[in-house]
Parts: structure tokens; C-alpha cells; sequence
């Protein structure tokens, strides 16, 4: 899992590095995101799942997630007027810090279970998995 995660924080640090400023803050539309909030998303997204991934070390089993606010996240935190080597520099030292706590998982840990707004139960190998899916896909979206 680290290792996907290493790769895809060469790839995406290499493709946002080649966007100009003005790319990167680019919108198709009022209602899309620009690449540099898919990037602050991507921020959000980081920040939250660092959180889940220690705190489930610790706390009552099932460990139960609490949704954030993708939106009003992204614009509370003005990614759109920030500046793409600042966003690209954080997001990347919270999935470095996120690679080191995967890397400390063990079989057991990774079947600790989590509780779903929806009542359905994964597993931290299922969160951490998803959280990389996660990455792709919006990688995806601005690579193009």
C-alpha cells in the first residue's frame, strides 16, 4: 500500500509541477473545481484520513467516522487563491507523515473496524486503500 502511495506522490508532485499558475487556477466552470482545488481537496482529504488513521490505533473499536464538508472545506481554506508550491509542499508532507503510519500497520491493525455514517463496517485495510483510490482519481481529473 506505502508503495502505490510513494509512486503516486512522485507522479502527482511531477504533473502539478509542469502546470503554470494559471492552469492550475483554471475553472471549465463556476461550479467545477480549478486543479488547485482538487489539490486543496486533496489537502482536506489528507489532513482527515491522518486523523482517522491514528486515531483508530487508540480509540473504541468500532472506530466511527465523521464526515467532513469537501466543499465549504475547499472554499473556507481559499485554495484557489493560494499558491500551487505552497498546496503541493503540504500535501505532500501530510501523505509522507500518512505513509509512515501505514508503514507501522499490522495484520491486526489493519482489521481494526470502522463504522460508516450508512451503519456499514469496513476495516482500516479498506480505508487505506480507498484513501489511495481516492488520490488516483482525482489525479485523473487533473492531469486532464
Amino acid at each position: 500500500m506505502e508503495n502505490n502511495l510513494e509512486e503516486l506522490l512522485v507522479s502527482v508532485s511531477d504533473v502539478i509541477s509542469n502546470f503554470s499558475e494559471d492552469e492550475m487556477s483554471f475553472k471549465k466552470s463556476p461550479k467545477k473545481w480549478s486543479k488547485k482545488e482538487i489539490l486543496g481537496h486533496l489537502i482536506d482529504s489528507g489532513i482527515n484520513n491522518l486523523q482517522r488513521f491514528t486515531e483508530i490505533q487508540f480509540l473504541e473499536k468500532p472506530y466511527r467516522i465523521r464526515n467532513y464538508e469537501q466543499n465549504a472545506l475547499v472554499k473556507a481554506n481559499d485554495y484557489q487563491h493560494s499558491k500551487t508550491e505552497e498546496l503541493l509542499i503540504f500535501w505532500l508532507s501530510i501523505n509522507k507523515r500518512i505513509q509512515k503510519v501505514i508503514k507501522k500497520q499490522t495484520k491486526e491493525t489493519l482489521n481494526f473496524k470502522i463504522q460508516l455514517d450508512n451503519e456499514t463496517k469496513i476495516d482500516l485495510r479498506f480505508l487505506i486503500e480507498d484513501y489511495i483510490k481516492h488520490i488516483e482519481h482525482h489525479f485523473q481529473q487533473i492531469k486532464n
